[in-house]
Protein backbone atom coordinates (compact mmCIF):
# COMPACT_ATOMS: atom_id res chain seq x y z
CA UNK A 1 0.00 0.00 0.00
CA UNK A 2 1.35 3.38 -1.06
CA UNK A 3 2.05 5.82 1.93
CA UNK A 4 -1.00 8.54 2.50
CA UNK A 5 0.20 12.08 0.50
CA UNK A 6 0.21 13.44 4.21
CA UNK A 7 2.59 11.24 5.43
CA UNK A 8 4.51 12.23 2.83
CA UNK A 9 4.67 16.33 3.28
CA UNK A 10 5.26 15.49 6.84
CA UNK A 11 8.32 13.08 6.84
CA UNK A 12 9.48 16.67 5.01
CA UNK A 13 7.98 19.24 6.61
CA UNK A 14 8.27 18.06 10.12
CA UNK A 15 11.17 16.43 9.82
CA UNK A 16 11.09 12.95 10.95
CA UNK A 17 11.19 9.63 9.12
CA UNK A 18 7.30 8.92 8.56
CA UNK A 19 7.80 7.94 5.08
CA UNK A 20 10.73 5.94 5.55
CA UNK A 21 9.42 3.81 8.28
CA UNK A 22 6.20 3.00 6.29
CA UNK A 23 7.82 2.17 3.19
CA UNK A 24 11.83 2.59 2.99
CA UNK A 25 11.24 4.51 0.11
CA UNK A 26 12.41 8.54 -0.72
CA UNK A 27 10.92 11.16 0.77
CA UNK A 28 8.31 13.52 -1.30
CA UNK A 29 9.25 16.73 -1.73
CA UNK A 30 7.26 19.25 -0.16
CA UNK A 31 6.74 21.37 -3.08
CA UNK A 32 3.86 18.53 -4.43
CA UNK A 33 1.46 19.21 -1.47
CA UNK A 34 -0.93 21.40 -3.37
CA UNK A 35 0.48 22.99 -5.85
CA UNK A 36 3.35 21.34 -8.06
CA UNK A 37 4.29 24.81 -8.78
CA UNK A 38 5.02 26.37 -5.34
CA UNK A 39 7.92 26.97 -3.57
CA UNK A 40 8.85 25.06 -0.45
CA UNK A 41 8.79 28.18 1.51
CA UNK A 42 5.52 29.65 -0.14
CA UNK A 43 4.29 26.10 0.76
CA UNK A 44 5.34 26.05 4.40
CA UNK A 45 4.39 29.93 4.75
CA UNK A 46 1.43 30.94 1.99
CA UNK A 47 1.47 34.62 1.52
CA UNK A 48 -1.17 36.55 3.35
CA UNK A 49 -4.50 37.26 2.81
CA UNK A 50 -6.64 40.13 4.43
CA UNK A 51 -10.58 40.31 5.48
CA UNK A 52 -11.66 43.68 6.91
CA UNK A 53 -13.12 43.39 10.76
CA UNK A 54 -15.08 46.34 12.67
CA UNK A 55 -14.30 46.85 16.43
CA UNK A 56 -16.26 49.54 18.25
CA UNK A 57 -13.22 51.95 17.88
CA UNK A 58 -12.95 51.23 13.85
CA UNK A 59 -11.98 49.17 10.99
CA UNK A 60 -9.13 46.17 10.87
CA UNK A 61 -7.52 44.29 8.80
CA UNK A 62 -7.31 40.48 9.93
CA UNK A 63 -4.62 38.69 7.82
CA UNK A 64 -5.24 34.68 7.24
CA UNK A 65 -3.50 32.10 5.20
CA UNK A 66 -4.48 29.05 3.42
CA UNK A 67 -3.64 25.51 2.73
CA UNK A 68 -5.85 23.03 -0.05
CA UNK A 69 -8.27 24.36 -2.75
CA UNK A 70 -10.36 27.49 -2.77
CA UNK A 71 -13.10 25.66 -4.50
CA UNK A 72 -13.16 22.61 -1.46
CA UNK A 73 -16.69 23.23 0.00
CA UNK A 74 -15.36 21.89 3.24
CA UNK A 75 -13.40 24.11 5.32
CA UNK A 76 -11.09 23.91 8.71
CA UNK A 77 -10.49 26.64 10.54
CA UNK A 78 -7.14 26.54 12.97
CA UNK A 79 -6.91 29.00 15.39
CA UNK A 80 -3.91 29.97 17.38
CA UNK A 81 -3.20 30.79 21.03
CA UNK A 82 -2.59 34.01 22.88
CA UNK A 83 0.48 35.40 21.18
CA UNK A 84 0.79 33.03 18.75
CA UNK A 85 -0.17 33.16 15.32
CA UNK A 86 -1.95 31.31 12.46
CA UNK A 87 1.62 29.79 11.17
CA UNK A 88 1.83 27.44 14.15
CA UNK A 89 -0.41 25.17 11.93
CA UNK A 90 2.12 24.95 8.87
CA UNK A 91 2.19 20.93 9.47
CA UNK A 92 -1.82 20.46 10.34
CA UNK A 93 -2.87 22.54 7.63
CA UNK A 94 -0.52 20.82 4.71
CA UNK A 95 -1.73 17.32 6.32
CA UNK A 96 -5.05 18.45 6.27
CA UNK A 97 -5.46 20.04 2.86
CA UNK A 98 -6.07 16.95 1.00
CA UNK A 99 -9.41 17.07 2.35
CA UNK A 100 -10.23 20.35 3.31
CA UNK A 101 -9.47 24.16 2.38
CA UNK A 102 -8.09 24.92 5.42
CA UNK A 103 -7.89 28.59 7.12
CA UNK A 104 -5.25 30.18 9.57
CA UNK A 105 -5.82 33.39 10.92
CA UNK A 106 -3.52 35.88 12.53
CA UNK A 107 -5.91 37.16 15.34
CA UNK A 108 -5.78 40.99 15.78
CA UNK A 109 -3.13 41.95 17.27
CA UNK A 110 -1.06 39.50 15.80
CA UNK A 111 1.33 38.51 13.18
CA UNK A 112 0.34 40.69 9.96
CA UNK A 113 -3.13 41.08 11.09
CA UNK A 114 -3.55 44.80 12.30
CA UNK A 115 -3.29 46.47 15.95
CA UNK A 116 -6.12 47.51 18.01
CA UNK A 117 -5.77 51.39 18.90
CA UNK A 118 -7.43 50.55 22.16
CA UNK A 119 -5.98 47.47 23.59
CA UNK A 120 -9.08 46.93 25.86
CA UNK A 121 -10.54 45.04 22.80
CA UNK A 122 -8.31 42.36 22.83
CA UNK A 123 -10.69 39.80 23.90
CA UNK A 124 -12.84 36.76 22.76
CA UNK A 125 -15.93 38.94 22.30
CA UNK A 126 -14.00 40.76 19.55
CA UNK A 127 -11.95 37.84 17.96
CA UNK A 128 -15.45 35.90 17.60
CA UNK A 129 -16.99 38.78 15.91
CA UNK A 130 -13.79 38.87 13.28
CA UNK A 131 -13.41 35.02 12.91
CA UNK A 132 -17.69 35.22 12.16
CA UNK A 133 -16.53 38.09 9.52
CA UNK A 134 -13.57 35.63 7.88
CA UNK A 135 -16.72 32.93 7.94
CA UNK A 136 -18.72 34.98 6.05
CA UNK A 137 -16.28 36.21 3.63
CA UNK A 138 -15.28 31.90 3.32
CA UNK A 139 -19.47 30.73 2.84
CA UNK A 140 -18.09 26.93 3.76
CA UNK A 141 -20.94 25.00 2.95
CA UNK A 142 -19.34 22.57 6.30
CA UNK A 143 -17.21 23.95 9.00
CA UNK A 144 -14.56 22.00 11.40
CA UNK A 145 -12.97 24.13 13.93
CA UNK A 146 -9.39 23.48 15.38
CA UNK A 147 -8.71 25.84 18.55
CA UNK A 148 -5.81 26.19 20.50
CA UNK A 149 -5.53 27.66 24.26
CA UNK A 150 -7.10 31.55 22.91
CA UNK A 151 -8.38 29.79 19.87
CA UNK A 152 -10.07 27.33 21.70
CA UNK A 153 -12.08 29.47 23.56
CA UNK A 154 -12.78 31.56 20.15
CA UNK A 155 -14.37 28.19 19.19
CA UNK A 156 -15.80 27.37 22.42
CA UNK A 157 -17.62 30.52 22.02
CA UNK A 158 -18.63 30.29 18.50
CA UNK A 159 -20.34 26.75 18.78
CA UNK A 160 -21.71 28.06 22.16
CA UNK A 161 -24.27 30.37 19.82
CA UNK A 162 -27.50 29.39 18.20
CA UNK A 163 -27.48 29.24 14.91
CA UNK A 164 -23.72 28.69 14.93
CA UNK A 165 -21.88 27.20 11.51
CA UNK A 166 -19.31 24.53 13.10
CA UNK A 167 -19.47 21.16 13.08
CA UNK A 168 -16.68 19.54 15.00
CA UNK A 169 -14.49 21.25 17.10
CA UNK A 170 -11.14 20.33 19.01
CA UNK A 171 -10.41 22.17 21.69
CA UNK A 172 -6.80 21.84 22.21
CA UNK A 173 -5.60 21.88 25.77
CA UNK A 174 -8.30 24.74 26.76
CA UNK A 175 -11.13 24.80 28.58
CA UNK A 176 -13.39 27.27 31.03
CA UNK A 177 -11.13 27.01 33.35
CA UNK A 178 -7.73 28.31 33.47
CA UNK A 179 -4.55 26.91 36.22
CA UNK A 180 -3.49 29.88 37.94
CA UNK A 181 -0.68 28.01 37.63
CA UNK A 182 -0.18 28.98 33.74
CA UNK A 183 -1.67 32.65 34.25
CA UNK A 184 1.28 32.86 36.94
CA UNK A 185 4.07 31.43 34.19
CA UNK A 186 2.06 33.98 31.30
CA UNK A 187 2.79 36.80 33.41
CA UNK A 188 6.87 36.36 33.44
CA UNK A 189 6.96 37.33 29.47
CA UNK A 190 3.54 38.48 27.97
CA UNK A 191 3.24 42.04 27.52
CA UNK A 192 7.20 42.72 28.34
CA UNK A 193 9.40 44.61 26.12
CA UNK A 194 12.09 42.24 24.31
CA UNK A 195 14.52 43.16 21.55
CA UNK A 196 16.83 40.94 20.15
CA UNK A 197 20.64 41.55 18.32
CA UNK A 198 20.12 38.94 16.00
CA UNK A 199 17.10 36.42 14.38
CA UNK A 200 19.37 33.78 15.93
CA UNK A 201 18.90 35.27 19.23
CA UNK A 202 15.13 35.93 18.92
CA UNK A 203 14.67 32.29 18.04
CA UNK A 204 16.68 31.10 20.97
CA UNK A 205 13.96 32.88 23.54
CA UNK A 206 10.96 32.11 21.73
CA UNK A 207 12.03 28.06 21.76
CA UNK A 208 12.91 28.43 25.26
CA UNK A 209 9.28 29.57 26.11
CA UNK A 210 7.35 27.36 23.99
CA UNK A 211 8.88 23.81 25.58
CA UNK A 212 6.06 23.13 26.78
CA UNK A 213 4.58 22.78 23.41
CA UNK A 214 6.49 19.00 22.79
CA UNK A 215 9.60 17.52 22.01
CA UNK A 216 10.55 19.01 18.77
CA UNK A 217 13.73 18.57 16.64
CA UNK A 218 15.52 22.06 15.84
CA UNK A 219 14.33 22.07 12.48
CA UNK A 220 10.64 21.64 14.11
CA UNK A 221 11.03 24.34 16.27
CA UNK A 222 12.82 26.88 13.37
CA UNK A 223 9.68 26.54 11.43
CA UNK A 224 7.26 27.00 14.11
CA UNK A 225 8.52 29.73 16.00
CA UNK A 226 10.49 31.95 13.51
CA UNK A 227 7.64 33.39 11.96
CA UNK A 228 7.05 34.97 15.64
CA UNK A 229 9.90 37.13 14.79
CA UNK A 230 10.22 40.36 13.05
CA UNK A 231 13.02 42.84 11.91
CA UNK A 232 12.61 46.67 13.13
CA UNK A 233 14.98 49.41 13.45
CA UNK A 234 17.91 46.82 12.86
CA UNK A 235 16.49 44.82 15.98
CA UNK A 236 14.48 41.75 15.92
CA UNK A 237 11.14 41.55 18.44
CA UNK A 238 8.08 39.88 18.60
CA UNK A 239 5.37 39.37 15.82
CA UNK A 240 2.31 40.58 18.04
CA UNK A 241 1.17 43.83 19.58
CA UNK A 242 2.55 43.77 23.29
CA UNK A 243 -0.25 45.82 24.94
CA UNK A 244 -2.55 42.50 24.24
CA UNK A 245 -1.54 41.48 27.97
CA UNK A 246 -3.80 45.13 28.86
CA UNK A 247 -6.64 43.82 29.52
CA UNK A 248 -5.25 40.34 31.36
CA UNK A 249 -3.88 42.83 33.56
CA UNK A 250 -6.80 44.81 34.48
CA UNK A 251 -8.38 41.46 35.70
CA UNK A 252 -9.50 41.35 39.01
CA UNK A 253 -10.51 37.92 41.33
CA UNK A 254 -14.57 39.19 40.40
CA UNK A 255 -14.33 39.59 36.90
CA UNK A 256 -12.01 36.47 36.15
CA UNK A 257 -14.81 34.26 38.09
CA UNK A 258 -17.55 36.05 35.79
CA UNK A 259 -15.54 35.40 32.59
CA UNK A 260 -15.45 31.72 33.42
CA UNK A 261 -19.09 31.19 34.26
CA UNK A 262 -19.72 32.75 30.88
CA UNK A 263 -17.29 30.48 29.38
CA UNK A 264 -19.10 27.24 31.43
CA UNK A 265 -22.36 28.66 29.69
CA UNK A 266 -20.92 28.73 26.25
CA UNK A 267 -19.72 25.26 26.81
CA UNK A 268 -22.50 23.91 28.30
CA UNK A 269 -24.55 25.10 25.15
CA UNK A 270 -22.75 23.24 22.48
CA UNK A 271 -24.38 20.59 20.63
CA UNK A 272 -21.53 19.40 18.35
CA UNK A 273 -18.96 16.65 18.89
CA UNK A 274 -16.46 18.20 20.48
CA UNK A 275 -12.54 16.62 20.85
CA UNK A 276 -10.63 17.82 24.06
CA UNK A 277 -7.30 17.38 23.66
CA UNK A 278 -4.77 17.92 26.77
CA UNK A 279 -1.13 17.77 27.10
CA UNK A 280 -0.24 15.41 29.80
CA UNK A 281 2.11 18.19 31.11
CA UNK A 282 -0.41 20.86 30.96
CA UNK A 283 -0.54 23.74 33.51
CA UNK A 284 -3.75 24.95 32.15
CA UNK A 285 -6.09 22.74 31.68
CA UNK A 286 -6.52 20.18 34.49
CA UNK A 287 -7.65 16.45 34.52
CA UNK A 288 -10.29 17.72 36.55
CA UNK A 289 -11.48 20.22 34.26
CA UNK A 290 -11.76 17.48 31.64
CA UNK A 291 -13.97 15.40 33.49
CA UNK A 292 -16.07 18.05 34.32
CA UNK A 293 -16.12 18.95 30.56
CA UNK A 294 -17.17 15.65 29.80
CA UNK A 295 -19.29 15.03 32.38
CA UNK A 296 -21.82 18.24 31.56
CA UNK A 297 -21.91 17.82 28.55
CA UNK A 298 -22.34 14.41 26.59
CA UNK A 299 -21.21 15.64 23.14
CA UNK A 300 -17.94 15.73 24.46
CA UNK A 301 -15.05 13.22 24.34
CA UNK A 302 -10.82 13.74 25.54
CA UNK A 303 -7.50 12.64 24.90
CA UNK A 304 -4.62 12.98 26.57
CA UNK A 305 -1.43 13.68 24.48
CA UNK A 306 2.26 12.17 25.78
CA UNK A 307 5.34 14.30 26.36
CA UNK A 308 3.75 17.64 25.95
CA UNK A 309 2.38 20.17 28.09
CA UNK A 310 0.77 23.57 27.48
CA UNK A 311 -0.02 23.53 24.57
CA UNK A 312 0.50 20.53 21.90
CA UNK A 313 2.04 22.11 18.69
CA UNK A 314 0.40 19.02 16.26
CA UNK A 315 3.80 18.92 13.75
CA UNK A 316 4.00 15.31 15.19
CA UNK A 317 2.46 12.71 12.71
CA UNK A 318 1.29 10.92 15.99
CA UNK A 319 -0.95 14.18 17.10
CA UNK A 320 -2.38 15.60 13.26
CA UNK A 321 -3.62 11.06 13.23
CA UNK A 322 -5.62 12.25 16.01
CA UNK A 323 -6.80 16.05 14.27
CA UNK A 324 -7.70 13.41 11.12
CA UNK A 325 -9.49 10.86 12.85
CA UNK A 326 -11.41 13.25 14.68
CA UNK A 327 -12.42 15.58 11.54
CA UNK A 328 -12.72 12.74 9.04
CA UNK A 329 -14.31 9.90 11.27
Amino acid sequence: MSTPMWKKWLSKIAGNSVQAASNGGPQSDVSSASNPSQSSSETLNPAPQFVQCMSPVGLHQMAYRTWGKPQNPKVLLCVHGLTRRGTDFFALAQAMSDEYFVVCPDIVGRGDSDFLTNPMYYGVPQYVSDIVTLIARLAPKQLDFFGTSMGGLIGMVLAGMEHQPVRRLLLNDVGPRIEFAFLTRLMTYLGKPVTFKSEAEGLLYVNSITETFGRHTQEQLRHLNLPQLIQKDQEWIMHYDPKISVPLMAQNPMTAAAGELALWKSFDSIQIKTLVARGVESDLLSPDTVEEMCRRNPYVSAIEIAQAGHAPAFILPEQIAIARKFFLS
